[in-house]
């Protein structure tokens, strides 16, 4: 059966919940960042890392959460197969991946982000950080206005956004207070029994 590499907290809880809810055989195996365990399947050291069958391995979340939805054209999760619908679903992973994914990277790592590594200018960082992922914030309840999806329905997009969102509650001044529409996004998805069940996996030790 495939297996998930994942590591708690990140955005492989993405394609953690659409496995969840495909609902085919899978298995998913608890990483740490740079485990040989994990530098075995990819050399980069990173999650996800999703295994086939056969060997073969596929890394990056968008690309996973794209190839799971085709695979399983059954669970009806690519958000529509029209060319309008295809390019919204590259849009919006793009956006994720290039713009509210990246916003946080100073906030967690802000070591990479200045050679003056005093306290003052690491918290300068961070906070560059949380105000750009504040941006994107914005940018998607402002989409989310009227919506209940991202996409016209439930789709993988959804589950890609939800680590993101789940940092951003924990992580951005007033959580998600500004943001309504990304907060009912929040709520919806945390309370599917899929998600549920791999947000309690995730957190057992």
């Amino acid at each position: 059966m495939p297996v998930l590499y994942y590591a708690v907290g990140a955005c492989s809880l993405a394609p953690h919940i659409v496995l969840e809810w495909i609902g085919a055989p899978y298995k998913a195996v608890r990483v740490n960042y740079g485990s040989p365990e994990l530098l075995a399947v990819n050399p980069a050291g990173a999650v996800p890392t999703l295994r086939e069958e056969d060997g073969w391995l596929l890394t990056q979340a968008g690309a996973i959460l794209d190839y799971l939805a085709h695979k399983h054209p059954e669970a009806d999760l690519t958000g529509g197969e029209s060319l309008r619908e295809r390019a919204e679903a590259h849009r919006w992973s793009a956006f994720l991946t290039s713009d509210m994914h990246a916003a946080f990277w100073p906030v967690f790592m802000p070591d990479r982000y200045t050679t003056d590594q005093s306290p003052e200018a690491r918290a300068a960082v961070v906070a560059a950080g949380k105000a750009l992922a504040a941006k994107q914030f914005a940018t998607l309840d402002r989409h989310l206005e009227g919506r209940d999806w991202i996409l016209s329905r439930r789709s993988v997009i959804d589950a890609y956004a939800f680590p993101m969102i789940r940092w951003g509650a924990k992580l951005l001044e007033g959580g998600l207070g500004s943001y309504p529409n990304v907060a009912r996004l929040h709520d919806r998805l945390a309370a599917d029994p899929a998600v549920q069940r791999v947000l309690a996996r995730e957190s057992a030790r």
